[in-house]
């Protein structure tokens, strides 16, 4: 095996986090930052919440109205047999 190929693994890497939030892990890298952890994702704190911000159903339900579009419901047929005769 080849030596001094792997690089320094540093035991207490600091973590900075944009929120203020702070850690340390294990990594290659001596000091990390992130954008976004898990005490402010949305995701990990529960306050996440799905939002339409283009308001695509509310335009599409808009121009329909406008339209003068009725929602016509799918008529069932039923199809008969050949009667002997």
């Amino acid at each position: 095996m080849k030596k001094d190929i792997h690089p320094k693994y540093h035991e207490k890497t600091k973590v900075s986090c944009a929120c203020g939030n702070a850690f340390t892990v294990g990594s290659a890298v001596p000091e990390i930052k992130v954008e976004i952890c898990s005490k402010c994702h949305p995701f990990y704190t529960g306050r996440e919440q799905l939002i339409d911000t283009a308001g695509r159903v509310e335009k599409f339900k808009a121009r329909r109205e406008k339209a003068g579009v009725k929602t016509v419901s799918a008529k069932k047929t039923r199809i008969s047999k050949n009667k002997k005769k």
